[in-house]
């Protein structure tokens, strides 16, 4: 009885720490404008760029930043992969690529670009060796 108890309660815990992320600007906008977050996006190559997987491993997926992020933030991901099996829809390219048109037009990755929740511009910033909740910290104070 005790080991279900415990299977329940991991399974309650996961959406607490599970990174949200969106894949649309939209969607990501009317969830932002909804909740009063800000929009974080991050422009990464998961399968090919260094400080974008350590981001991604450093940062992303810790469970401090996780949960001030679900609290705080939108996720919105713009992942260029290059590997075959890591490939996106077509859709998905498309919507990525305009996004990296607008806002990132010079390629740079790790780029993670963060909007207030009416979906405007308000900084930028990148893979940085500082702590989760540093980073949070940074993303946090462009909301003034």
């Amino acid at each position: 009885m005790k080991f279900f108890r415990y299977i329940f309660f991991v399974l309650l815990c996961i959406p607490l720490f599970a990174n949200e992320w969106v894949y649309d600007f939209e969607e990501a906008k009317k969830i932002a404008l909804e909740d009063d977050k800000l929009i974080v996006l991050v422009f990464q190559g998961s399968d090919w760029c260094s400080p974008c997987i350590k981001l991604d491993r450093e940062i992303w997926n810790n469970n401090e930043f996780k949960k001030i992020a679900s609290e705080n933030f939108v996720m919105l991901l713009a992942d260029f992969p290059r590997k075959k099996s890591n490939a996106l829809s077509q859709i998905q390219k498309e919507k990525n690529y305009l996004l990296a048109e607008k806002y990132n037009p010079n390629g740079f990755f790790p780029f993670v670009i963060i909007f207030n929740s009416y979906g405007e511009v308000i900084g930028q910033t990148g893979y940085e060796k500082i702590s989760p909740q540093e980073y949070a910290n940074k993303i946090l104070k462009f909301k003034i």
